[in-house]
């Protein structure tokens, strides 16, 4: 069987006991860095084949994986800190495994940002995790300007070095929002500072950050001005059907769809 296995994101204690009894089970753990994988392993005392699958070699690692899955091996996959795949390697290696009929499944655990979205306070009834922003400049501004109107929170993985420029190009393109900075979770310095983007952050930059933004202020639709009845003409004017023009002009109104239905009767 092949586990995805989440790891801590700091404290070694958030591990699950359901990953630790994998873990010595195992026949083969494939990781991110090996070094990084074998401090864990050492202090619960186990000792086992570490193989690297990292965003350079995960198709070569995918191809083991699979060969030794077919063996009969137990084998787990797990990132430096967190759940495999999700900003971290793993979604190559799931591909393949998917594609060549290989079953396996998930050993849930620690997940840096949905800790940094419960730690900021921030709205999470809704959320867009964008993870990484691209390396070059002009391709960060480009997704960003994706998500300038969406209204629920977004957040972001940052590497200590990068924070000050994405806290730039966010501000270039979003404008004034309330932010949050929240670095070193499960860590003895563990920290979460808001601020607003058009100030920055002038916290320590250190360790490895999640970055959160308010989401887009919703705006007043300007049909909405309009009397139900001109609503609907616009929408028929631009060619759509009249049950489609009835759900949208209920959608932005607010208002049930069998009122806009009866303005509607005679269009």
């Amino acid at each position: 069987m092949i586990y995805f296995a989440a790891t801590p994101i700091g404290n070694l204690k958030d591990i699950t006991l359901r990953v630790l009894e994998t873990l010595k089970e195992a026949d083969a753990v494939f990781c991110e860095d090996t070094r990084h994988t074998l401090k864990l392993l050492s202090a619960y005392d186990i000792k086992k084949p570490l193989y690297a699958c990292h965003k350079f070699n995960e198709s070569e690692a995918a191809e083991k994986i699979i060969a030794l899955s077919r063996e009969g091996k137990t084998v787990v996959i797990v990132s430096d800190a967190g759940m495999p795949v999700i900003s971290d390697p793993g979604a190559v290696v799931a591909k393949k495994l998917n594609e060549a009929g290989e079953k396996f499944t998930v050993l849930p655990g620690a997940c840096a940002f949905v800790s940094a979205l419960a730690l900021s306070a921030f709205p999470s009834d809704k959320f867009t995790f964008l993870g990484f922003l691209p390396d070059k400049a002009g391709e960060r501004k480009r997704l960003l300007e994706r998500y300038k109107e969406v209204r629920e929170t977004l957040i972001f993985h940052a590497a200590p070095q990068d924070v000050d420029a994405y806290i730039k190009v966010m501000y270039e393109v979003f404008g004034s929002r309330p932010a949050c900075a929240v670095r070193e979770i499960t860590k003895i310095h563990e920290e979460v500072i808001t601020f607003d983007l058009k100030d920055g952050f002038a916290g320590e930059k250190r360790g490895e950050f999640v970055l959160l933004v308010g989401g887009a202020e919703e705006k007043e639709n300007p049909l909405n001005a309009l009397s139900v009845r001109e609503h609907l003409q616009k929408y028929l004017s631009e060619g759509m059907d009249k049950k489609e023009a009835i759900k949208r002009v209920s959608r932005d109104r607010g208002v049930p769809k069998n009122e806009v239905y009866q303005e509607a009767i005679d269009l």
